[in-house]
C-alpha cells in the first residue's frame, strides 16, 4: 500500500484554517484543497505550485473505426501536431497557467515523421477492438505501464510539484467507459456516454459495443491488470503506471476527464493508495466519470460541462488550486490582527 499524505499534516493544516482572518469555513472548497496539498507536501504552509507539469499521452483504439465516435480516427494524428506545433486548447491553457506541457505517443496508427522524434519515443501501437478482443496482450500492457512510469520519473525529476495527465485518442471514451463499468461493476447503460458528441444512433451502438466488451471479459475483469489488458490501450496503461509512480513518489496529480478517471479507478485496484494523492479538476458531461467519482470519494473543483480533454479541465481548475493554497500561506491569523477600537 502506497503511503498516504500526511494526517498529521492535513490536521495541523485545517487547525490554522480555521483560525486565519475569516469566518470558519468560510472558504469552502478551498480549505480542503489547501490542506491536501498541505499534506501531500508535508509541510503547513504549503508551498506555493509553481512548477506544475502536464503530459497528454496519445493513442489509437480498435474501437474508433466502429463508429463509436463523431469524428474519423485520423483526427488523433492531427491533434497530435496540433499539440507539438503549441495550437491546441491544452497548449493555451498551459501557457496561460505556466505549465510545462508534453505530448508523448504510446499507440498513434500514423508515422508522425513531421513530428520530434521523441514523442514516438514510447511507442508501443494502437488497441484492438475491446468488443472483439483483448485490447492488448499481457506484455504490452506491462511494456506500457512501465512506459507510464518512465515518463512520470521524467517529470518528477523535473521538479514538478503537481502533475496533470490528459489524454488524446478518437474513441478514447469507449475503453474508459468499459474499464470503469468492469471495476464497479456497472452495466454498459450506466457508462456510456456521447463522448465527442455522437448522435442517438452511435450512441445505442457504443452502448453495444461496451456491453460486448463487458461481457467478453466476464469474471476476468475481477483482476486489475486482466481489466487493463482486456479494455484499455496503450496510452491508457501509461497513464495508470504514471499515476502509480507519482504517488510513490509524493507527488499530487490534478485529474482531467474520463480517461485519466478510469485510469485512477484501475491504479487504485492495482495499488492501493494512489486517489489519495489525486484531486478531480472537473465533472465531465460523461457518465462513468461522474460515477467513478463518487465511488472514489472525489469531488471535483469545477463542473463546467467541460468534455474537451487533453488535461483543459484540470488546466482550467488550476488556478483555483493555486488559489487555495496561497490563501492557507499569506493570508493573516486573526489573532494578529489589530482589534477595531
Amino acid at each position: 500500500m502506497i503511503t498516504p499524505p500526511s494526517p498529521g499534516v492535513y490536521a495541523e493544516a485545517r487547525r490554522r484554517l480555521d483560525i486565519l482572518a475569516k469566518p470558519l469555513g468560510a472558504l469552502g472548497r478551498l480549505e480542503d484543497l489547501a490542506a491536501w496539498v498541505a499534506a501531500c507536501q508535508g509541510t503547513c504552509p504549503p508551498r506555493p505550485l509553481d512548477r506544475v507539469r502536464a503530459v497528454i499521452l496519445a493513442g489509437d483504439h480498435g474501437v474508433s473505426a466502429d463508429g463509436v465516435s463523431a469524428y474519423p480516427r485520423e483526427v488523433t494524428a492531427v491533434m497530435v501536431r496540433a499539440f507539438v506545433a503549441g495550437v491546441a486548447g491544452a497548449n493555451c491553457l498551459a501557457r496561460q497557467h505556466g505549465v510545462a506541457l508534453r505530448v508523448l505517443e504510446l499507440g498513434v496508427d500514423d508515422d508522425l515523421e513531421d513530428v520530434p522524434a521523441e514523442v514516438s519515443a514510447y511507442h508501443i501501437g494502437s488497441s484492438r477492438p475491446i468488443d472483439q478482443t483483448d485490447a492488448l496482450t499481457a506484455e504490452d500492457c506491462r511494456e506500457a505501464l512501465r512506459a507510464g512510469e518512465a515518463i512520470a520519473e521524467v517529470e518528477i525529476a523535473a521538479g514538478a510539484d503537481l502533475l496533470i495527465i490528459g489524454d488524446m485518442g478518437i474513441g478514447n471514451t469507449t475503453p474508459a467507459a468499459a474499464l470503469i463499468g468492469a471495476t464497479f461493476g456497472l452495466r454498459a447503460e450506466e457508462v456510456v456516454g456521447r463522448g465527442s458528441g455522437v448522435d442517438d444512433d452511435r450512441l445505442k451502438h457504443k452502448t453495444e459495443v461496451i456491453a460486448a466488451a463487458l461481457h467478453r471479459v466476464g469474471e476476468r475483469a475481477v483482476d486489475p491488470f486482466e481489466r487493463l489488458a482486456a479494455l484499455g490501450s496503450a496510452d491508457i496503461a501509461a497513464g495508470v503506471g504514471f499515476l502509480r509512480t507519482a504517488a510513490r513518489s509524493r507527488v499530487p496529480v490534478l485529474l482531467d476527464g474520463i480517461v485519466p478517471v478510469a485510469e485512477a479507478a484501475v491504479a487504485e485496484d492495482l495499488e492501493s493508495g494512489v486517489v489519495a494523492w489525486c484531486a478531480a479538476g472537473n465533472r465531465s458531461t460523461e457518465p462513468a466519470q461522474q460515477l467513478a467519482l463518487d465511488k472514489l470519494g472525489l469531488e471535483p473543483v469545477l463542473d463546467l460541462g467541460l468534455r474537451l480533454g487533453e488535461g483543459t479541465g484540470a488546466l482550467t481548475a488550476l488556478p483555483v488550486l493555486r488559489s487555495a493554497v496561497l490563501a492557507l500561506r499569506e493570508m493573516a491569523l486573526l489573532a494578529d490582527l489589530s482589534p477595531v477600537s
